[in-house]
């Protein structure tokens, strides 16, 4: 199998590009739908967050409200949230190839996160791949995903990438980049080119183990 991670910066189209791959025949999780799924009541993540951050960030129903969490892990808090949230999601990270590898030994095991080098998870993958756009799209992209307007969008875009690892730094652990500020065919080109590439590695992987 293959462990592959797929990062970039905000809004630069990784959910895209990892479907691409699915389309090609790879296995996708999202880092941030486990990391949810953590945050649910019940869980470890939720109890340590809620102690954390304090009982403000609760919905009426106790759920955690994610814009009133990240709201406060923004404001200079953002490496604690993660301290409690990262090594949890990586764990699940792991169970999730594991069983990937389980269902098929020869797979393409794809994990799209946005944080992967601030919780070092890159450093689990075979590969990694970076998505990069410009910061305009970036802005753009955001805005029509939440429907808000462009100068919000900017704002928010802003306050996450300063929180964030910069597009430059994602790209220097990455062996292969996609270049997502033209059109999806542009973009599809690009997620054609690398699979052959990735399946080759594969099948290096399933005859070295």
């Amino acid at each position: 199998m293959l462990r592959v991670g797929l990062t970039g910066g905000v809004a630069c189209g990784k959910s895209t590009v990892g479907k691409m791959f699915v389309e090609l025949g790879a296995h996708l999780a999202f880092a941030d739908e486990m990391a949810r799924d953590l945050m649910q009541l019940g869980h470890d993540v939720y109890y340590r967050v809620v102690e954390a951050f304090g009982e403000q960030i609760l919905n009426d129903d106790l759920t955690i409200n994610r814009p009133k969490l990240a709201d406060a892990a923004f404001a200079g808090r953002i490496a604690e949230l993660n301290a409690i949230v990262h090594p949890a999601v990586i764990d699940a990270e792991e169970e999730w190839m594991r069983q990937v590898f389980n269902k098929d030994p020869k797979a393409i095991a794809i994990v799209e996160a946005a944080l992967m080098l601030e919780s070092g998870s890159w450093q689990h993958f075979d590969r990694m791949i970076a998505v990069t756009c410009t910061f305009d799209q970036k802005v753009e992209r955001f805005a029509r995903r939440h429907d808000m307007p462009l100068p919000t969008a900017r704002a928010e875009v802003e306050r996450r990438m300063a929180a964030q690892s910069s597009d430059e730094a994602k790209v220097r652990i990455a062996q292969f980049v996609i270049d997502n500020s033209g059109s999806l065919e542009k973009t599809r080109d690009q997620v054609s080119r690398i699979w052959p590439e990735l399946k080759t590695l594969t099948m290096h992987n399933a005859f070295s183990h």
